[in-house]
């Protein structure tokens, strides 16, 4: 494992101590892109030290790693200059814009120029539709560039310039941005005083300003309250909520005597009226209870759902449950279920007997082959001596 500087391990704990202490597995996204910071990627000797820092093994830091796309696996060059060819940028020239620096720097997706200046890569999207076609460099935005102003930007890279966004701030090595991802501030004097925002932006501020447009009673002024006045706040409210509440109306605690002497329940029914007798209630029937004409029974728990539904469907099987939830057996009448072959001979008969309307064609063989196969197989043997595999075979050419 490489030594990483006093330094990024003083800023590892610094990061770790944000969190609680049963939480520290939440500063993983925050030291990945510390380690990268320090290496210019995420080393395996990042990795583990992560996983040691945190008490995690190197298989799940490894993961974190690997899905998000900002974490770069393999040695980065200084600016990483990404070239939106999702649909809108694409419609708008970003596809070319991209080809054209490929072919310029003479690298392709997710490859370093020779001097380790540039790594290029084409993004999915970069969130900024409104401004295409774009690139970022370092995750700074260049808006509505062409091939000719995508080139102009990697040059001055490449000759030791930094040319400045369309917003933000300005440009900074990948892993200066690596730092400042980690969760601290960019340090270079004057490095958040540049850029503005963009026109598309401002127009909606515009467009609501020129209608009156605004949240109802929005204060900008108003403070924010702690968690403690806020909790303060809830309980006087719930102790208002609670005093407004009408007080609950005693019940007689003397009985009321009915005609017979009796006492007469009170409630629903009315004071002195005698009450309701109750429906009479009894078990379900079994056919109400499911709609099966066998008895209503318990699946079996070690059985998963899929192979009990396909126990009841099918006719065939002798272990059968005798009703699972939402499937019947089939029966002939009597309560129980049909044999084997009276079950097949009841298919094919019910085939032959429903031809299809109009120019339809059935499912497969014609019903005759049909009842000449489950024969066949029934049997064992076709008139040749073939085998059962054989005899479906034959019988389905035939």
């Amino acid at each position: 494992m490489s030594v990483f500087t006093d330094e990024t391990r003083e800023r590892a704990r610094e990061i770790i101590a944000r969190y609680p202490a049963d939480r520290s597995r939440s500063a993983l996204l925050p030291l990945l892109h510390l380690v990268q910071a320090e290496e210019g990627y995420v080393s395996p000797a990042g990795v583990t030290f992560c996983a040691e820092v945190l008490g995690l093994n190197k298989a799940q830091v490894g993961a974190v790693a690997t899905f998000y796309t900002m974490y770069k696996r393999k040695p980065t060059g200084d600016f990483l200059v990404s070239v939106c060819t999702n649909t809108m940028c694409n419609v708008l020239g970003g596809q070319e814009v991209y080809d054209t620096l490929s072919e310029h720097l003479g690298v392709g997706h997710d490859e370093t120029t020779a001097d380790g200046t540039i790594t290029l890569e084409h993004a999915e999207c970069l969130a900024a539709c409104d401004y295409g076609p774009v690139m970022t460099v370092n995750y700074d935005f260049f808006d509505g560039v062409d091939a000719s102003t995508a080139v102009g930007v990697v040059d001055e890279l490449r000759a030791g310039g930094r040319p400045m966004p369309t917003r933000g701030a300005r440009l900074c090595t990948l892993k200066e941005m690596a730092v400042q991802l980690a969760g601290f501030a960019d340090e270079r004097e004057g490095a958040v005083a540049d850029g503005g925002p963009g026109e598309p932006t401002l127009r909606g501020l515009r467009l609501a300003q020129e209608h009156g447009v605004s949240v109802p009673g929005f204060d900008p002024n108003t403070p924010i309250r702690s968690k403690a006045e806020a909790d303060k706040a809830a309980a006087e409210a719930k102790a208002k909520a609670e005093a407004a509440k009408p007080a609950p109306v005693e019940a007689s605690a003397a009985p009321v005597k009915g005609g017979d002497g009796a006492s007469a329940p009170t409630g629903a029914a009315g004071v002195g009226e005698p009450a309701k007798p109750a429906e009479a209630t009894g078990p379900a029937k079994p056919a109400d209870a499911s709609g099966s004409t066998t008895r209503d029974v318990k699946a079996p728990d070690d059985k998963s759902p899929q192979v009990r539904t396909a126990e009841t469907r099918q006719p065939d099987a002798g272990t059968a449950v005798p009703d699972a939830p939402g499937t019947k057996v089939p029966t002939d009448g009597t309560g129980t279920a049909p044999e084997a072959g009276d079950a097949r001979s009841a298919e094919a008969a019910g085939v032959a007997a429903n031809a299809p309307a109009g120019d339809g064609k059935t499912a497969g063989d014609e019903a005759g082959a049909q009842e000449r196969n489950l024969t066949e197989a029934k049997a064992g043997t076709d008139a040749d001596g073939a085998g059962p595999a054989d005899a479906n075979e034959t019988g389905a050419q035939k």
